[in-house]
């Protein structure tokens, strides 16, 4: 069920998309708040953008959850996230992560049988 969705400038000192939602799936799944086989990630990158002012890079994660996980839970998360990130995004200048809570009743899906 966890989506997380990126945001990020194109710019050079961008490494592999791919490369870098793997490094997400991975430090999600590590820490044991969400389930790798479950995870959803997906990414947009943006031409045109300001941060401060100033066309400086950024990778912004937004990871929607289903409500009920303690706010400890969800900051050990969102610090795994970040720190994994900061490995692999050297040259990005601005790394954020923002986790939300989902209603379980509103939230509704519909699989395709196997």
């Amino acid at each position: 069920m966890p989506h997380i969705v990126c945001h990020y400038s194109a710019s050079l000192d961008m490494p592999p998309v791919l490369d870098v939602m793997k490094t997400l799936h991975d430090a999600a799944a590590s820490t044991g708040v969400v389930k790798a086989e479950d995870l959803k990630i997906r990414a947009l990158p943006f031409t045109d953008y300001l941060v401060a002012g100033e066309q400086r890079s950024f990778f912004h994660v937004s990871l929607y959850l289903l409500a009920g996980r303690t706010p400890q839970r969800k900051e050990h998360l969102s610090t795994a996230l970040r720190t994994a990130l900061a490995g692999i995004l050297t040259g990005i200048h601005s790394i954020s992560i923002d986790i939300r809570d989902m209603d379980p009743q509103a939230y509704k899906k519909r699989l395709l049988d196997s």
